[in-house]
């Protein structure tokens, strides 16, 4: 992962930053993550989801979804 870097005014105040892109698609993962499990419903999905054993494959969920 690259350097956070940071951008300050005249006075050195810091009023920004610079960070790796890998860094800043973590952050939003985990922002959208949280925003989902703030919904009892949304939580009780992606906890199903997640425990779920059975799959199809990618063809038969295209085929399901009219794709």
């Amino acid at each position: 992962m690259g350097q956070i870097q940071y951008i300050s005014d005249e006075q050195n105040k810091v009023t920004g930053v610079i960070v790796p892109i890998d860094l800043w698609q973590e952050i939003q993962s985990e922002k959208e993550t949280a925003y989902l499990l703030k919904s009892k419903a949304m939580k009780k999905r992606l906890l199903a989801a997640k425990n779920r054993q059975e799959n199809i494959s990618f063809d038969d969920a295209c085929k399901k979804l009219g794709v």
